[in-house]
């Protein structure tokens, strides 16, 4: 594999974004993708006994992720920008002898992802995250280590397709990029392999949302982070230069839409050894269906 152009990325964007984002609930979109994402587990018979969900607090999979693997030991795990936003998040609103609080799970503390490297488990769960990393690769080295052999990852982000719409507006009108580029299914495919993992699978999707007008549109996106292009504005923009993006992307008949290119992938941690590179593969749901099969078939 040859080494991908270097990534133009502002990790100090992220972490301020990190800070900001709401604690409240995660965004929709990284629900639903969580929903999309959980069909695929049902193509993995192995029962985990740990399963790490990574920056848990905006991955929206809690609830899911219990109730897939009620016996298992649910390890929220976040980045040290998000540990600081959550200890300063007020405490749940309601009183201290309410019913539900009795019926609601004992949330775990959550870990410094530096920490992550300890835990072993055998499901590591990437909800719409990779796309936030500043350096893929490492972050992937990352989710290795903190996996026991034979433990698997499950992972979600945006691909390069997502928000094109936006994109082409940005370029045509001169406001420059509209955000960081994202990475390719494929080179992601190459960097699971790079990083040790086995049997890296890739898988994507294209939805198209629409809102009834352009405010709800930027309300939303606002929701699922900022642009972290070094090359962005500098500064604040106008209520003037926003009017003019709320009229672009306000069409003459019918809503406001947008593109989100979904990628998922998964990957198994066998046991270590020599490597000298490798291909990954990039095949439709279906025939990923009848590998697991297979697979599994095997380990019987």
């Amino acid at each position: 594999m040859s080494d991908p152009a270097p990534r133009l990325f502002d990790p100090r964007a992220t972490e301020a974004w990190l800070r900001r984002a709401p604690v409240e609930a995660a965004p929709w979109l990284h629900q639903e993708v969580a929903r999309r994402m959980a069909e695929r587990l049902a193509l993995v018979r192995r029962t985990p006994t740990t399963v790490i969900d990574w920056w848990a607090s905006l991955s929206g999979s809690a609830e899911l992720l219990r109730s897939t693997y009620p016996q298992a030991r649910l390890v929220p795990v976040e980045a040290p920008a998000r540990l600081a936003r959550l200890a300063q998040a007020p405490a749940p609103a309601g009183p201290w002898w309410s019913p539900a609080r009795w019926r609601r799970p004992a949330a775990a503390q959550p870990v410094e992802e530096g920490a992550a490297v300890t835990l072993g488990a055998e499901l590591l769960w990437a909800n719409m995250v990779l796309h936030w990393a500043a350096d893929p690769p490492a972050m992937l080295q990352q989710w290795h280590r903190a996996l026991a052999v034979d433990g698997f990852v499950m992972f979600s982000c945006l691909g390069p397709d997502t928000v094109r719409e936006l994109r082409t507006l940005y370029s045509r009108a001169g406001w420059g990029p509209a955000g960081a580029e994202f990475v390719d299914m494929h080179d992601i495919g190459d960097m699971l392999v790079h990083a040790g993992f086995d049997d890296p699978v890739m898988d994507m999707e294209r939805l198209r949302l629409s809102w009834d007008d352009a405010c709800r549109c930027l309300a939303e996106l606002r929701t699922l982070g900022r642009n972290t292009h070094p090359r962005r504005a500098a500064g604040l923009r106008t209520a003037r230069w926003l009017r003019a993006l709320e009229a672009a992307l306000t069409p003459a008949e019918g809503p406001t839409v947008l593109t989100f290119e979904i990628v998922y992938g998964h990957a198994f941690k066998g046991l270590p050894r020599a490597r000298a590179g490798g291909e990954t593969t990039s095949v439709s749901l279906q025939d990923m269906r009848s590998m697991m099969r297979a697979r599994n078939a095997r380990r019987s």
